[in-house]
């Protein structure tokens, strides 16, 4: 059983199982040690987010097979880097946070205020 906390408090939830998303490809933005990108806030991509992180040197839109990764389309979730969303933040093209799905030591990069004001809903749950 999953013991991780999201930025709320509770349990942390799944971000996503289709694509297969975190560090650890469990489908939640859990992190440890190994992780050095902290890849700990879910967000929900867009084009603007992606073309951001493309020109940045992170193109997820490209289908990359031999990691058995699809690329991304806008309307996936995906365990983001903390500090790539604070730069997509300051640049203006910060994609939705699922806060729910968000691993609290984002907290240390981002104050929780800044990621309720760009809060996406998980009602719908993870994405299958």
């Amino acid at each position: 059983m999953n013991a991780s906390r999201n930025v709320l408090g509770g349990p942390l939830l799944a971000c996503s199982y289709s694509p297969l998303t975190g560090f650890f490809r469990t489908g939640c933005c859990e992190t440890g040690p190994d992780d050095l990108g902290r890849h700990t806030i879910c967000v929900r991509v867009d084009e603007a987010f992606l073309a951001f992180s493309q020109a940045a040197g992170n193109d997820l839109s490209t289908p990359r097979p031999e990691f058995r990764f699809a690329g991304l389309k806008p309307g996936d979730r995906w365990c983001l880097c903390a500090l790539r969303w604070k730069e997509a933040l300051e640049a203006g093209v910060a994609p939705p946070v699922v806060l729910e799905a968000t691993h609290e030591s984002a907290l240390g990069v981002v104050d929780l205020e800044t990621l309720k004001a760009h809060a996406y809903s998980a009602a719908a749950g993870p994405r299958a």
